[in-house]
């Protein structure tokens, strides 16, 4: 959990380095400059939501916070890497593709970590479901208490 923290900061210097309004006098369409913009942002929540994670990696909504924005960031940083090859530098989007595949090996295991606790609060369920089962079929079937019996006899 703690690797997802450290590889999305490791995005942020690549995409400071992106520079949309030179790509604009390239021939680059206007839409860049926001595209970056929202992957930066999209970039700080996944960091603030993977540190989060590392802290509390047993928590179901920490772990599906996480997934979903490595997710979005993914969708974003395909079109900001085009950009980075065709107006301004293919190296640049060379490290953002070896990132972005790094991330994508990191997100198929938090994947794998929420169908585990998914599956882990499923059996969690059942058990307390068939506990309280038990002890409604136990309260039930006990006999009336003296107080209830009292009662009844007024």
């Amino acid at each position: 959990m703690t690797t997802l923290a450290e590889q999305a900061k490791r995005l942020q210097p690549v995409l400071a380095e992106a520079k949309p309004d030179r790509w604009i006098a390239n021939g680059a369409p206007q839409s860049y400059v926001g595209q970056l913009q929202v992957a930066q942002n999209n970039v700080a929540a996944l960091i603030t939501a993977t540190t989060r994670l590392a802290k509390e990696p047993e928590r179901m909504t920490a772990a599906l916070d996480a997934y979903f924005r490595m997710e979005g960031v993914e969708a974003m940083l395909g079109s900001i890497r085009d950009g980075v090859r065709k107006y301004q530098n293919p190296e640049l989007a060379d490290r953002l593709t070896r990132i972005m595949a790094e991330t994508s090996n990191n997100r198929d295991k938090l994947r794998a970590h929420i169908q585990d606790l998914a599956a882990t609060r499923e059996q969690e369920f059942q058990v307390m479901d068939e506990e309280a089962q038990r002890c409604r079929a136990m309260v039930v079937g006990q006999p009336a208490t003296t107080a209830n019996r009292n009662r009844k006899s007024k």
